[in-house]
């Protein structure tokens, strides 16, 4: 009985312990933000250090912890190394971490909320509103990712105008013509900055609050 009791606590112990190396490969916020980024399409190690503002010895370091830890996986392709989430399991991981912090965190709705009072004019639209009018051809929807994360998944009907591109692309549309857009989600604030433009340059806009992935979940 003693021996299966220490068998006991030793399973126990040995497989928190594993659970830990996750917990501790999570423990920084730039390993989540390149999570974040992966959950969106596979990146080279150069584009994930572009848009994270880091060099790519950091990314790289960064990038071997979460290699360890199961997290991720990597191909070559050329001279380039690219990685990508090593299971959807992931994705559904760290959707489930956005949700646990956003509930239990109240910094994380102050901020949202600091974002949408300084971007008071930018209007949330319904996953149905848009639906319904781009059955019509009455909205057109853009996203404004990068055209990598768009060619791996994107809203059904939805445009690729990448942020930098946007102006030259308004410029060719009719003012009259009504625009939805998204990003990476309910906390990424590029999407309200780009409705923001385009209401100064007088259209009418909205922001999906979705990402991708939450819009083909709900």
């Amino acid at each position: 009985m003693m021996e299966e009791t220490n068998l006991a606590i030793l399973y126990k112990e040995q497989l928190f312990l594993q659970y830990a190396r996750i917990g501790k490969c999570l423990s920084s916020e730039r390993r989540l933000e390149i999570l974040s980024l992966l959950s969106n399409g596979p990146k080279a190690v150069e584009t994930l250090a572009h848009q994270t503002g880091m060099s790519v010895a950091n990314v790289s370091r960064h990038l071997q912890i979460l290699l360890d830890a199961n997290l991720v996986r990597f191909t070559k392709k050329g001279t380039y190394v690219i990685y990508c989430l090593a299971n959807p399991v992931v994705a559904e991981f760290l959707s489930s971490l956005w949700k646990v912090s956003e509930h239990q965190l109240s910094d994380i709705p102050r901020l949202k909320q600091d974002i949408e009072q300084h971007y008071n004019r930018v209007q949330t639209i319904s996953k149905k509103d848009v639906m319904d009018r781009m059955e019509k051809g009455e909205l057109v929807v853009l996203d404004i990712r990068p055209k990598e994360e768009y060619e791996t998944a994107h809203i059904e009907g939805a445009l690729s105008v990448p942020m930098e591109e946007l102006d030259n692309y308004l410029e060719e549309l009719p003012r009259d013509t009504e625009i939805a857009a998204y990003c990476r989600g309910p906390y990424c604030v590029y999407t309200t900055q780009a409705v923001e433009q385009m209401h100064k340059k007088g259209f009418k806009a909205y922001r999906i609050a979705e990402s991708v992935r939450e819009w083909q979940t709900i």
